[in-house]
């Protein structure tokens, strides 16, 4: 009885101290280096498979895609109070590799913290999307009851892995080479699509990832301060944005898109390499010209050790509407 009133106690906190929960399981001694590799001191988690690790193997997750492994930073995103509880369900590290390293076959050497990406990719995708290194009583369809090691939630999404893998058409690994932050600051003056105003959000593209905004409701000039993640692949090409109206009873209409440059920060970033070693100074620049949409010249800068790039964008294909960004490249081998 009285710990069922404990239990109780604590789920009634829960959404005060979900981020604490997070931490506090981050400091436990198996989750203090990261699952693949063992690098010290993670700052990033795959919230499904649940999960602590370090950045250079956040790269190799994040190319798996989110059906596999949906990665977020510990201390920069923004947590759902499920997420949380499935990391706390699954115990970190040690439990989870109990179960993705339980049988790991001759050929397979895990990677350390300075291997190089190709031994890292294999091993990770071994592990994670081919599943190889399971225990042979989880590649059946129903997980037996008796497995009390398993959480039943942890369980269903440990299958649910193995459905989406089945149709999962992969084209190989993609090498990255960073993970850029971009900050989406505000609107200004954007489309009316409803009667009087809009629900805006915006959606980001680089390669084949998309990240999204929150919906703001009703604002034409909405304040967003968000920031996102998205991995850098070696073969880069623009940051695209879109920017739609919510509607909750018909299809989300457009209200203009743009591109970025993203050449201009990367190549000022990996010039200049160790940015901490610098002060802060203007490394590159995109020029605003009648090919692009930037309202004005966009200057990269050293700014307190890290390499970023404030950007204002003119939306295109739309009557009106302005959109302000913060780039901010970070490499994987910081």
């Amino acid at each position: 009885m009285s710990r069922a009133m404990s239990n109780k106690s604590l789920d009634f906190g829960k959404p005060a101290s979900g981020k604490k929960r997070l931490k506090d399981l981050l400091l436990q001694k198996d989750n203090r280096y990261c699952a693949d590799c063992g690098a010290p001191d993670p700052k990033w988690a795959s919230a499904n498979i649940g999960v602590f690790i370090c950045l250079k193997c956040c790269g190799v997750h994040r190319s798996l895609g989110t059906h596999i492994s949906k990665v977020l930073s510990v201390t920069l995103d923004e947590w759902s109070d499920d997420e949380i509880e499935s990391m706390v369900e699954v115990g970190g590290n040690s439990s989870a590799n109990a179960i993705y390293e339980a049988f790991v076959p001759g050929g397979y050497e895990k990677p350390g913290p300075d291997a190089s990406h190709e031994l890292r990719a294999k091993f990770i995708r071994a592990k994670y999307e081919l599943q190889e290194f399971l225990k042979p009583s989880l590649r059946i369809v129903s997980l037996p009851s008796e497995k009390g090691s398993l959480k039943s939630s942890f369980s269903r999404k440990l299958m649910d892995s193995f459905r989406s893998n089945s149709s999962h058409n992969s084209e190989g690994m993609v090498e990255f080479i960073g993970l850029l932050k971009v900050k989406v600051i505000k609107g200004t003056n954007l489309a009316i699509r409803d009667m009087m105003t809009s629900d805006p959000y915006v959606i980001l593209t680089l390669g084949q990832q998309t990240v999204q905004t929150t919906i703001i409701k009703s604002n034409l000039n909405p304040v967003w301060n968000e920031e996102l993640m998205l991995s850098v692949p070696q073969h880069f090409g623009p940051l695209k944005l879109r920017v739609f109206d919510h509607d909750t009873f018909s299809a989300d209409d457009i209200m203009g898109e743009a591109e970025v440059d993203l050449q201009p920060l990367i190549t000022s970033a990996i010039a200049f390499g160790d940015a901490g070693m610098f002060g802060n100074m203007q490394i590159g620049k995109w020029l605003k010209s009648h090919d692009n949409a930037l309202k004005d010249d966009s200057t990269v800068n050293i700014i307190d050790g890290k390499v970023k790039q404030a950007v204002s964008l003119k939306l295109q294909n739309v009557e009106c509407g302005e959109l302000d960004l913060e780039l901010e490249w970070m490499p994987l081998d910081q």
